[in-house]
C-alpha cells in the first residue's frame, strides 16, 4: 500500500462500507449514493475470465451515472416479481490504496459474497476484487468508477443487484 493519509483510507474504507450495507440491505438508493453524480461516474461487473482475455463483456455494465440510475428503476420497477428474491452477505479487505492525481486515488479490496435465497440456505455466491477509483474531498469519498471483477466463472444463480 502506497503512503496514503489516514484520514484518505478512513474515508475510502467508509464508502466501501456504506456501499456493501446498501446492498446487504438491499437498499438501492443507498447504493447509487456511493457514486459521483459526474456524468461519466460509471459501474461494471464483469469476470475475472473476461478480463483475463481482454473482452469486454460483462454480466453488469452501467457505463454512466444516468445508468446506474436505471438499475435502480429497473430492479425496483420493471423487474418486480420477475425473479426470486435473495439476500446477500459482503465480505471486504482493503488491499491497496494510491494518489492519482488532486482528489483522485485507486483503491483494491477483495471480497466474498455470500447468498441466501428465500427459504434456502446460505451459499457462496462468489468472491473476487474491486477496482475502484473514488474521489476524495475533505467531506466525503466517491466512487467514479467501480469495477467488480468476480473470480466464478459460472454463478450459482441469476443475478439482479449488483456485486
Amino acid at each position: 500500500m502506497s503512503v496514503v493519509k489516514r484520514e484518505v483510507i478512513e474515508s475510502v474504507e467508509a464508502l466501501n462500507r456504506a456501499y456493501v450495507d446498501a446492498l446487504d440491505r438491499a437498499e438501492l438508493k443507498n447504493w447509487v449514493a456511493c457514486f459521483s453524480d459526474v456524468p461519466d461516474a460509471a459501474y461494471y461487473c464483469i469476470s475475472a475470465e473476461s478480463v483475463r482475455r481482454g473482452l469486454a463483456v460483462p454480466l453488469m455494465c452501467d457505463d454512466c451515472r444516468a445508468r446506474i440510475d436505471d438499475r435502480v428503476t429497473f430492479i425496483e420497477k420493471v423487474w418486480a416479481g420477475t425473479y426470486e428474491p435473495y439476500r446477500t452477505r459482503h465480505f471486504t479487505q482493503l488491499i491497496d490504496i494510491s494518489h492519482t492525481d488532486d482528489q483522485h486515488y485507486r483503491s483494491v479490496f477483495h471480497f466474498s459474497i455470500y447468498v441466501s435465497a428465500e427459504g434456502a440456505g446460505t451459499e457462496i455466491l462468489t468472491s473476487g476484487r474491486y477496482e475502484d477509483l473514488i474521489v476524495v474531498d475533505e467531506t466525503s469519498a466517491l466512487f467514479h468508477e467501480r469495477r467488480a471483477i468476480y473470480d466464478a466463472d459460472v454463478l450459482p444463480r441469476y443475478i439482479v443487484y449488483p456485486f
